[in-house]
């Protein structure tokens, strides 16, 4: 037998030959070993030089051979974080980024106030996340969240108990904002925009893994933004706002199609930690 420790390192460099960056594969070898094991990292510091468990070696293996293979990670191990919750993730949802917590910070800047309550919309909500992060930072906000998967509304609702703000969201299957009736005080969304054309340069945990329909937004990835865009003067009320996710040098786009769907004015164009344009706000007006 051998210890963990070691066994570790022979899943890093394993995961290094398959192509997968070297953070990235330590990362995972780590992050695997401590979900097989049911360990912290802090446990795994301090025990790993421990001889290895009965059996480890096999199925730890096993989930190296699928990393290995490049199926993502939060995947294997069925969670991932966000805005510091835990939530369930599978095949049936896109795996929740850190630049979309830029969206969570918005609202939560628009509407300060703890008891005055709010309308929300997300329109497209996969896993949940964007919906789940306002109403458990905001008890008096209550959420409509679309979502035009079924399987993806199963897995939405679950994040929604684990977190205790099921009975403030209502979750409906539709396409954007067409299920939603009422006018809102504040929109979020995380729209597919990642273009067609630029499929194969997609690494292929996510060409080959992730859900097309909650990646791919038409041949130059606008088409789901534009019809969502053009969506939004009619479901906020006066003063409202939208704040929504887009891609990498989709900026001068995003302003043309807010100035030319009328009733809402931009606000602003926020910017990730590269100091590059990825979320927009705009108000109606």
């Amino acid at each position: 037998m051998t210890t963990v420790h070691h066994r570790v390192a022979e899943a890093r460099d394993r995961l290094r030959a398959a192509g997968i960056q070297p953070v990235e594969a330590d990362l995972s070898a780590r992050l695997l070993a401590e979900h097989l094991l049911g360990w912290d990292t802090v446990r795994l510091f301090t025990s790993g030089g421990e001889l290895e468990p009965a059996g480890f070696a096999g199925d730890f293996g096993a989930l190296v051979s699928r990393r290995a293979a490049r199926e993502p990670l939060h995947y294997i191990v069925g969670h991932r974080e966000f805005w510091g919750l835990d939530f369930e993730v599978t095949p049936a949802v896109l795996i929740p980024r850190a630049d979309t917590e830029i969206i969570v910070e918005v609202a939560l800047e628009l509407f300060p106030s703890p008891s005055e309550p709010f309308v929300v919309a997300e329109a497209g909500t996969g896993c949940g996340c964007l919906a789940v992060a306002i109403a458990h930072e905001r008890s008096n906000a209550r959420v409509t969240a679309t979502e035009i998967s079924a399987k993806a509304l199963e897995v939405a609702r679950r994040n929604a108990a684990r977190h205790g703000v099921a009975d403030r969201i209502a979750f409906v299957e539709g396409d954007l904002l067409t299920p939603v009736h009422e006018l809102c005080d504040l929109i979020v969304a995380n729209p597919p925009y990642v273009a067609e054309r630029s499929r194969l340069g997609l690494q292929p945990e996510v060409r080959e893994h992730e859900p097309d329909v909650a990646l791919f937004g038409g041949a130059d990835g606008l088409h789901l933004i534009e019809r969502l865009v053009a969506q939004v003067p009619s479901r906020l009320r006066q003063g409202g706002y939208v704040a929504f996710e887009f891609g990498c040098g989709q900026d001068e786009d995003i302003e043309r199609m807010v100035a030319a769907a009328g009733g809402i004015e931009l606000v602003e164009l926020r910017r990730d930690l590269q100091g590059i344009a990825r979320t927009a706000v705009a108000r109606r007006t």
